[in-house]
């Protein structure tokens, strides 16, 4: 391939990826909470290489959760699981899913060894395009259905339930369909709503979907075209961002921009705020820049490609944009540098303690780009009066075996109708189902 290439005097794969370091890193801690340590810019050609290669679990095999909750498998076998929703009746439905066709993204030299490094990490297998549904309705861990929902979508991401329509956000479009209650099987064909950005770089191509409390709009996020502008900002239009769509016309707006990769969305159950997490900025250091989640404002600029945690320039970005960077947002809790933070949901059901309740749980899908590595794991933020009170804490961890390989990556987060914690690992091709080993005494039952 290099000599087809031209690049015979390159070194090996190997090699080259062992050379791309930016120093030592601190601490993972000191990149968590509302004021994250944010050291100096360090611009690199290459990012950070640190790949934790995919070898899956074996038979039995399941992750490490918190003292007094047990993980167990409600779902093996599955393609690429990366998405969860569940429906009103207790229904889980999965989105098995993985990347659209883009054929100019990541183009040349540095975007070939980007698709190495993705298919070694696991993250390049074809997608299935469906939507699989699983019930266990009476709660005994063995499912009574597992069927095809929807198939033949374009890379299906986020989903959302209004009244007797179901929407699902492709890479390029957001769908609605006719739903009725314990179907499990949709053969209706889709209704467009309403276009999403997409086209042939769609560089960050997941879209998810959350509906308004009272049904009437939709809010779509929308990743970066590039890692920080590299495309130009035309390719960045209605990107970077969460759109506002009527769920009746289709109309939409963006509602907030300036962010980078945004997947995760929920709404804080105590403040009603919308929250979102977010995946910011490589190539410029192990401990930059940290991913987060923050409350979102309507109108609100988050600082992408032009700054990050509120008005730290970024200067590779040409031309600047003082007068946006004036006005960026700082976000209001850090989540780790390189995590890939994407699932969020809001604990807001009573199986666990109380001290759960309202706390904020983040899929941490890894890094494969800081030196040492990041993420891999469920955390837990706990929250009071609908901000974040502490820490992060670990919930379910173990994904990474001792040689530091990747059974797992967790991805999606949603809370059951038993008030069960659901974890979607799209490396380990599983969801997990986190409970507490004993129902605390303030349970419902």
């Amino acid at each position: 391939m290099l000599k087809e290439l031209g690049l015979i005097v390159l070194p090996p794969l190997a090699l080259l990826l062992s050379n791309c370091s930016a120093g030592p890193s601190l601490p993972p801690e000191q990149g968590y909470g509302p004021n994250p340590v944010l050291p100096p810019a360090q611009k690199q050609t290459f990012p950070v290489i640190k790949i934790a290669p995919a070898v899956r679990w074996a038979d039995g095999q399941t992750p490490d959760a918190a003292p007094g909750f047990v993980a167990t498998a409600l779902a093996r076998g599955l393609d690429h699981p990366r998405w969860l929703y569940v429906l009103p009746n207790g229904d889980v439905l999965v989105a098995e899913t993985n990347a659209p066709p883009k054929p100019d993204d990541s183009k040349g030299l540095k975007g070939w060894f980007e698709k190495q490094i993705m298919g070694k990490a696991g993250a390049t297998v074809p997608s299935a395009n469906r939507i699989t549904l699983l019930r266990d309705a009476d709660n005994d861990g063995v499912l009574e259905a597992r069927t095809t929902f929807l198939s033949g979508l374009n890379s299906p991401f986020g989903m959302a339930l209004v009244g007797n329509t179901f929407y699902v956000a492709d890479s390029d479009a957001l769908l609605a369909f006719p739903y009725q209650t314990g179907q499990t099987q949709i053969t209706a064909p889709p209704r467009k709503v309403a276009d999403l950005p997409a086209g042939p770089i769609n560089h960050h191509w997941t879209k998810n979907v959350i509906a308004s409390p009272d049904g009437s709009k939709l809010y779509v996020t929308v990743g970066s075209n590039s890692n920080v502008g590299e495309n130009g900002m035309a390719a960045e239009e209605r990107r970077a961002a969460i759109l506002e769509v009527d769920s009746t016309t289709g109309k939409s707006r963006v509602f907030a921009s300036g962010l980078r990769n945004p997947n995760g969305m929920a709404w804080q159950p105590t403040s009603g705020a919308l929250w979102t997490s977010v995946n910011e900025r490589d190539e410029i250091g192990n401990d930059l820049v940290p991913d987060y989640m923050t409350s979102v404002k309507d109108g609100g600029f988050y600082g992408w490609p032009y700054s990050y945690y509120g008005q730290t320039v970024d200067t590779r970005v040409k031309p600047q944009r003082p007068d946006l960077v004036a006005r960026a947002i700082k976000p209001d809790y850090a989540l780790g540098a390189h995590t890939a933070s994407l699932g969020l949901t809001f604990y807001n059901a009573d199986a666990f303690p109380t001290r759960y309740k309202g706390g904020a749980f983040i899929g941490q899908h890894g890094s494969w780009n800081r030196k040492p590595i990041n993420g891999y794991r469920v955390a837990f933020v706990p929250f009071a009066n609908g901000v974040p009170s502490g820490p992060a804490e670990p919930f379910l961890t173990g994904f990474l075996d001792p040689k530091g390989q990747a059974l797992g990556r967790p991805v999606g987060v949603a809370v059951d109708k038993f008030g069960a914690l659901l974890v979607a690992d799209d490396v380990g091709n599983t969801v997990w189902r986190v409970s507490a080993n004993v129902a605390p005494p303030t349970a419902k039952r």
